[in-house]
């Protein structure tokens, strides 16, 4: 019998550790259904998430023929191109594509953008409440600051951020299949757009990531002008999307209890500890992508048969007391912090120094720049979107205080 839980509810995102709790009171590996991937085994444990993202002979991204795991039969073929990246690859195309990124990424020395970002992070939040003495955190910081960064890492024309506005937001409003037939349009065009920005780069060269990559390319990386297409594209969206739901969910875990945010104000030396217990408590990515089970296997205690689906459920994980001690509490001098937000394995976050500066940045800049900020409503009026498997504020309100 399958158990269930609505993974897009707004009672699940709002207390992720009840529908946890739920969940692991049946077993460490449990059955259920999961918004269009549809029937699924999801984890409840650190240990029998860690194994799954970790094994990835027994648990693969990718069937027999190379058919990707949990996606539609009904996706576009021109879409389920944007699939083909190295997030969704099993070796030996993963090593192959990432190797190609991590060379481009060496060359950018992400470690030294951090007086950049922070200079970003600065302005942005001189300019919170330029439009008024209310301003939603989410759209007007914890939204730009991330996509100006990788904008720019990327090499893209600052001139074109509103167009990877627009695209994000309809990312952000991807909640159901109907939500994908909304989106073909626009992926088409964003399609189109990355195309035609590789395409200079390899005729004119230039700065930034696409650049590098271009670079790489020509001295012999071998990537096909899809695979180039699909790669700049996850890196403009997992470089942007999930950072935007770290800061702006940490934002309101520290407007929610003003002593935590006086706190850590008081020290910024200690932000470092603070974003990792965010990236644990917060948990923004909550599930892995779907794996495909090669052959039967016994995950803690739990049988699989071979062909069937499971997901790592990284929020559960997060909150395994078995991890760190006291997970239900959000502890900002957490020592050590045992969490799985950017993964484990081969396909461990590969951004995962970025995000960590650019939420360093973004709450010292904010906090510096407005000491007595404060929710313009009630914690309880604050909403997610119903998107599953990644945890985000629709909006955040917020007025600059006294």
């Amino acid at each position: 019998m399958a158990e269930f839980v609505d993974f897009t509810s707004e009672a699940f995102f709002r207390d992720p550790q009840a529908g946890v709790a739920s969940l692991r009171a049946v077993g460490p590996v449990v059955a259920t259904k999961f918004p269009i991937v549809g029937r699924v085994w999801v984890t409840t444990t650190y240990e029998a998430a860690a194994r799954v993202l970790k094994d990835s002979a027994l648990f693969t991204l990718r069937r027999e023929g190379g058919v990707l795991v949990g996606l539609p039969w009904w996706m576009p073929k021109f879409i389920a191109t944007f699939a083909n990246n190295m997030l969704t690859m099993d070796e030996p195309d993963h090593t192959r594509l990432r190797s190609i990124v991590d060379e481009a990424f060496r060359r950018r020395a992400v470690l030294d953008m951090e007086p950049h970002i922070r200079a970003i992070a600065d302005r942005l939040a001189d300019e919170l409440f330029a439009a008024g003495s209310r301003a939603d955190l989410v759209q007007r910081y914890a939204r730009m600051l991330p996509l100006a960064v990788i904008c720019e890492l990327l090499g893209l024309p600052p001139a074109d951020r509103p167009k990877f506005i627009a695209w994000a937001n309809s990312i952000a409003n991807l909640t159901s299949a109907l939500g994908f037939l909304r989106l073909i349009s626009g992926m088409m065009r964003m399609r189109r757009y990355l195309k035609a920005r590789l395409q200079v780069a390899r005729e004119q060269g230039g700065e930034g990531l696409i650049a590098e990559l271009v670079r790489v390319e020509k001295e012999g990386g071998r990537i096909t002008p899809d695979e180039m297409i699909s790669m700049v594209f996850l890196l403009l969206g997992a470089g942007s999307e999930t950072t935007t739901h770290l800061i702006s969910g940490s934002v309101f875990e520290l407007l929610k209890d003003p002593v935590r945010r006086d706190w850590l104000a008081a020290d910024w030396s200690r932000a470092g500890l603070a974003v990792e217990e965010f990236l644990r408590f917060v948990s923004p990515v909550q599930f892995s992508k779907p794996r495909y089970v090669r052959q039967d296997v016994d995950l803690e205690g739990v049988k699989l048969k071979k062909g069937d689906r499971v997901m790592a459920m990284i929020v559960a994980a997060n909150l395994d007391k078995e991890a760190n001690e006291c997970p239900e509490q959000l502890d900002l001098e957490r020592r050590p912090n045992r969490h799985l937000s950017f993964g484990t394995g081969i396909h461990f976050c590969l951004g995962h120094q970025l995000a960590r500066i650019e939420g360093i940045c973004a709450l010292q800049a904010l906090f510096t720049r407005w000491p007595a900020l404060k929710l313009a409503v009630e914690p309880s009026q604050i909403h997610w979107r119903r998107r599953p498997g990644i945890r985000m504020i629709a909006e955040l309100p917020v007025v600059a205080g006294v």
